[in-house]
């Protein structure tokens, strides 16, 4: 889960898929976005790359498939990631399974255990208020483990806030690890976050850019700061 922050780009770079309508009750929605890099909650996690996705929901439940593909650096890690969850009045919660390639022996998608695979589990619980919402993650399997080889739970708790300036969307967010994870959360490529620590400071703005009179381009940017690890990052993408 270590290079789940590889490179940063821009807050994880979230898709705006493409809605189509499958049954009265059932949505579905593809996209994909490409990114200048992949940060994610104030990670670098690579270079440029190609992040589609995928969804299906129904009364609340959804089930979602993301991915991650270097296109500037094939030695990127690729990743894949899918998205079990349940939404409600403003409240949120779910389930993700990420992967990622590149682990020596861990490399085979179908090997789940605990000590050899190269997928991590986290649930998540969070509150849309309106005004900002908030959320928190915990590892709760799979490859998350201390030097010491105990389970580290590693957690990430982030507050965010949209708002509108200058004709343009924001988004305000800043995430913390809340205790010593795993290389999940690292203060240098190394060391792992060994207590508290403020990992993500970042401010997002959205646009849709007009092409023609029928079809716009959604594109953003983002800065993003880790204080814990000293680095910055300015990232943008755009949007299918």
């Amino acid at each position: 889960m270590k290079r789940l922050f590889r490179s940063a780009a821009i807050l994880a770079a979230m898709a705006t898929p493409v809605a189509m309508s499958a049954q009265d009750d059932v949505e579905a929605s593809v996209g994909a976005d490409i990114v200048s890099g992949y940060v994610w909650r104030g990670q670098d996690l690579g270079s440029g790359a190609l992040q589609p996705s995928a969804s299906v929901s129904y009364k609340g439940f959804s089930l979602g498939a993301w991915g991650s593909y270097g296109i500037v650096n094939s030695d990127d890690t690729k990743e894949l990631d899918f998205t079990l969850s349940y939404s409600t009045d403003g409240l949120t919660i779910g389930v993700t399974d990420y992967w990622f390639s590149g682990v020596e022996a861990k490399d085979r998608y179908f090997m789940y255990s605990a000590h050899s695979t190269a997928h991590v589990f986290e649930a998540n619980l969070g509150y849309d208020f309106g005004v900002c919402s908030v959320n928190w993650y915990t590892n709760f399997a799979g490859s998350d483990y201390k030097a010491d080889g105990k389970r580290a739970y590693s957690s990430y708790l982030e507050v965010a806030a949209p708002f509108k300036l200058g004709g343009i969307n924001w988004d305000a967010a800043v995430g913390i690890v809340p205790f010593e994870s795993s290389a999940t959360y690292l203060t240098n490529p190394d060391t792992p976050v060994d207590g508290f620590a403020v990992t993500n400071v970042t401010l997002k703005a959205s646009k849709d850019i007009k092409i023609t009179d029928s079809f716009s381009l959604p594109m953003f940017a983002a800065v993003t700061a880790n204080p814990n690890s000293g680095k910055m990052y300015l990232t943008a993408g755009v949007s299918f």
